[in-house]
């Protein structure tokens, strides 16, 4: 069976940043399980295991716009510290959701200035090109209820 729209696909990936250092991994013991063709992992990652069997190993480099986008300057933005109702402490590299025009949104602390906080709302890996070794472990179709919840049920995914 090949990686295509709608099949659940487990597998084992090491994630190293540009740099080299390790960002994620998902091991034989603990498998990642998305569905493919819904968006759940980055563009570049999944066009990358499309048609893909079982047992297959890659390399993948996927720049920044087929992963977290690339950096947007906008996106760093300057709050009073008394916007922050009820934290005693703020530091950078803490992170809290904001709400925006787009609705929610996480932003992580980048300083703290006097009574001002510097806020970015990029996610933390964009402008990075990521870097993944990937085996494709498993491949099944995905059942309605998977489809319907938008997620893996079982090993690897969602439990209810």
């Amino acid at each position: 069976m090949q990686i295509a729209a709608s099949k659940v696909v487990s597998l084992h990936y090491t994630l190293r940043g540009e740099d080299g250092d390790l960002i994620d991994q998902a091991t034989p013991d603990e498998p990642f399980a998305y569905i493919h063709g819904t968006g759940s992992i980055i563009p570049g990652l999944e066009k990358a295991l499309e048609g893909k069997s079982a047992g297959d190993k890659l390399t993948v480099s996927v720049a920044p716009e087929d992963g977290y986008g690339v950096r947007d300057d906008e996106q760093v933005q300057v709050a009073p510290r008394s916007a922050f109702h009820g934290v005693d402490h703020i530091e950078p590299g803490m992170q809290f959701q904001a709400q925006t025009e787009y609705g929610m949104q996480l932003v992580t602390v980048v300083a703290v200035e006097n009574d001002e906080v510097v806020l970015d709302g990029n996610h933390p890996l964009a402008g990075q090109t990521l870097n993944f070794e990937v085996e494709v472990a498993h491949i099944r179709d995905a059942t309605e209820e998977e489809l319907d919840h938008g997620h893996v049920h079982g090993e690897g995914g969602h439990h209810h």
